[in-house]
């Protein structure tokens, strides 16, 4: 346990009272790789902090095809924030795609009764939120106005060691291409 109210006292700048409120909602855990922390249609009260590995979210599709929608490496936050915000049972997956290290906080009273009791959070978690949405937007508009290769070049400096853990079907969900247009990307890559 002192290792992680060391690395809370580390990363967020809380007082002693909402530190110690974290570190009661909140416990180191270890996964294996191809381990589920969130799966679809479960109710989700648990948030993670990636001190080591990788993680991905994915859906599927009607077809049962798999779509990553985000991976999560270290200093990373991940879960089912669709879940958690609206109450809802979760439509995402959320997988380890690498033996991983995280910080699980749980959220079992709510998050509007913590952010109540702890304002130094609500500020803390909405800066996380600020940035997530921002990422989000620029996602869709990379989407929508970069071509394939620009993507990928991008996704590789945002997501540095991302090819260690992601297979190829997960990289290129992500990317919005088949497997075989990633495997040209690289190529052309390669060449120059």
């Amino acid at each position: 346990m002192t290792m992680l109210k060391d690395y809370i006292s580390e990363k967020f700048n809380l007082s002693n009272e909402a530190k110690k409120f974290t570190e009661s909602i909140s416990c180191i855990k270890k996964f294996k790789k191809g381990n589920k922390l969130i799966t679809q249609n479960q109710l989700v009260n648990k948030t993670y902090f990636v001190l080591d590995g990788c993680l991905r979210s994915f859906v599927y599709d009607i077809n049962g095809k798999e779509h990553t929608l985000q991976f999560a490496l270290t200093d990373h936050w991940i879960s089912d924030y669709i879940a958690i915000f609206s109450n809802e049972k979760s439509t995402q997956e959320i997988e380890c795609i690498a033996d991983s290290v995280v910080i699980e906080f749980s959220i079992t009273e709510g998050v509007e009764s913590i952010f109540l009791n702890y304002p130094e959070i609500e500020s803390l978690h909405r800066k996380n939120l600020e940035r997530v949405i921002v990422n989000l937007q620029k996602r869709i508009l990379n989407q929508l106005q970069m071509s394939s290769l620009d993507r990928y070049n991008l996704f590789l400096q945002q997501h540095k060691d991302i090819e260690k853990y992601a297979l190829n079907y997960h990289i290129a969900s992500y990317l919005g291409i088949t497997q075989q247009s990633l495997s040209r990307i690289r190529a052309e890559n390669y060449k120059h």
